[in-house]
């Protein structure tokens, strides 16, 4: 694989398309995003419906609220970076670049067809704009961006920002805690790392399945500043985002852990807080009444 790096990356001086948005700018964003995710998933058949739901508000946040530095227009202009782990996850984030304006939004109906850039992971052989890297084997995306992290942090030289977004049961996976052991050891502050902690996985409960608590003792103890916020409160997300940004500024040497606290399916009543809900998607009848009450919360 090979990674794109720039040594002479300004970014005080780059014009980026998304501006800061305040907490109530970011909900209809999140909404629909969500309305595109169940538009998504119905029209394929097939795909996971609870995570990305639950992760919207994350990613709204990350995408809108100036915290990601990017130009919609030219993904391979300097930008900063974002890896999902997660790769399951993969229609919350083609969501959210397609409400950017990455790619056509119309492109959304061709989830996991045959020969779609939309495909059921993400995949940087596709060339959909804002990929950084094919992801989906829990536990490497994490330790592909913090390479990432390295090379612009040692090498390069630049103040690029790198975010990761985890599962909670992924990290059960001993490869995410390689990866969180080595940001810790290079002193990446550049690192962002979100968990997107909604207690839930494919076969039940997280405890239930391989207890992964306590997760900020645990991302404490691998050197990580770690922040837990409310990830369905846009102000709360904030929070935790500027905590991240206020450490690369100050150069404290420490990567960020945002343990971000969600419910699976969120927005979404019959789903919210399922974890049978994780690697389904809603049939037409259960398509029409979600889209019926995303559209009646805004």
């Amino acid at each position: 694989m090979t990674v794109e790096t720039k040594q002479s990356i300004d970014f005080n001086n780059t014009t980026f398309s998304n501006e800061r948005r305040s907490p109530e700018e970011l909900a209809p964003i999140a909404n629909e995003i969500r309305r595109d995710i169940i538009r998504m998933l119905v029209r394929a058949g097939s795909g996971h419906s609870g995570g990305p739901l639950g992760s919207a508000d994350i990613f709204a946040t990350l995408y809108f609220g100036g915290y990601m530095r990017y130009e919609a227009k030219d993904m391979k202009a300097p930008r900063d970076r974002f890896v999902l782990s997660a790769g399951h996850m993969a229609p919350v984030m083609y969501a959210a670049l397609a409400n950017a304006g990455c790619y056509p939004k119309t492109e959304q109906e061709t989830l996991r067809k045959y020969n779609t850039r939309l495909q059921g992971h993400p995949g940087r052989d596709m060339h959909l704009p804002g990929i950084e890297t094919s992801s989906g084997s829990l536990g490497q995306g994490i330790s592909i961006a913090v390479g990432m992290a390295m090379s612009d942090k040692l090498i390069d030289k630049n103040d690029r920002r790198v975010f990761t977004l985890t599962g909670d049961g992924e990290l059960q996976e001993g490869s995410v805690w390689e990866a969180a052991m080595c940001a810790s050891n290079y002193k990446l502050d550049n690192y962002c790392w979100l968990i997107d902690n909604n207690d839930c996985q494919i076969d039940g409960r997280v405890p239930d399945v391989m207890n992964v608590y306590p997760i900020d003792k645990k991302c404490e103890a691998f050197g990580f500043d770690t922040i837990v916020v409310n990830g369905h409160d846009f102000a709360d997300l904030m929070r935790g985002f500027d905590h991240f940004l206020a450490n690369q500024k100050n150069g404290t040497g420490k990567p960020t852990a945002i343990i971000c606290q969600t419910f699976m399916g969120h927005g979404v009543s019959f789903m919210n807080d399922k974890f049978e809900w994780h690697g389904k998607p809603p049939t037409k009848d259960q398509a029409v009444a979600a889209l019926e009450e995303l559209a009646n919360a805004e």
